[in-house]
């Protein structure tokens, strides 16, 4: 049971989850039953929200990044049948952005890759800000409406967009290579999409090596591995978890700090025993 837990078992357990360790690895490591577990970490993650909702307001970021991570519950797209329900099962995308300056996430949103997800995305970045902001996508249409919906003009918007090289005529081999390793880049296409952007600083560069921390700190994320969500509250929890660990717990190598230090949300790093401590 959770409330039987004592505070230095929450913190063990919590720490473990959110350095990329499966359920079933914690359960091996601290012998506490794996639905235990899983419960703390809803419990955890579900408040890690609330207090992400409340600390990220008024934010002064200048220069932000947006991108898509996609995951799954459940089962993957393909095998999703007509009787489940689209919206809890299947294919899902986590829509976030990052500043570049301080590595700060202000905030995220989980659902399908849709106008209707990024239209709500963009609305509760905006709503964060208390400043104009440039902001840099990929070329994902629903981003351009979005946007729009979200600040009204009041931002500058430039969107880049990477072409890959597609080889016609290649053996398995070949094939099985592409699959586990990254094509190559052959074209890179900015344009302007609303307000006078800076066009040497559209970028996605940050975003996409955030997405990498990401899919290594979220075990149900890592990729050729059998870890997945079996409900959606379950992957939202474990990914506000992450986020509230990557923002206020660990200091980030290149600025030396949290980021939510560095964006002056935070005085000093939390640690994981603090953050159990406000959640449970």
């Amino acid at each position: 049971m959770v409330n039987m837990l004592g505070d230095d078992e929450r913190t063990i357990v919590i720490g473990a989850l959110a350095d990329g360790n499966s359920i079933r690895a914690v359960e091996r490591q601290t012998g506490i039953y794996r639905n235990t577990i899983m419960k703390l970490g809803v419990t955890v993650g579900e408040e890690c929200q609330r207090i992400l909702d409340t600390k990220m307001r008024n934010l002064k970021c200048k220069r932000l990044e947006l991108d898509e991570i996609w995951g799954y519950v459940a089962k993957k797209e393909a095998h999703v049948a007509k009787r489940d329900p689209k919206t809890l099962v299947g294919d899902m995308w986590t829509f976030v952005a990052i500043d570049a300056a301080t590595k700060l996430v202000p905030c995220f949103r989980i659902g399908k890759r849709d106008a209707r997800t990024a239209n709500a995305f963009l609305v509760d970045l905006a709503s964060r800000l208390n400043n104009r902001v440039q902001l840099s996508t990929d070329g994902l249409k629903a981003y351009i409406d979005a946007v729009e919906r979200g600040f009204g003009g009041e931002c500058d918007y430039g969107q880049i967009v990477k072409s890959y090289a597609v080889k016609e005529g290649d053996d398995t081999a070949g094939m099985a290579q592409r699959k586990y390793s990254p094509p190559e880049v052959v074209k890179i296409t900015k344009a302007v999409i609303s307000g006078s952007p800076d066009m040497d600083l559209v970028s996605t560069s940050y975003v996409e090596r955030q997405n990498l921390t990401m899919r290594m700190s979220i075990r149900r994320l890592t990729r050729l591995t059998n870890a997945f969500s079996k409900k959606l509250r379950n992957f939202k929890a474990a990914i506000a978890l992450h986020y509230a660990v990557y923002n206020f717990v660990r200091v980030h190598g290149t600025i030396k700090a949290t980021p939510a230090m560095a964006a002056g949300v935070a005085e000093r790093p939390w640690t994981i025993r603090e953050l159990v401590e406000l959640t449970t």
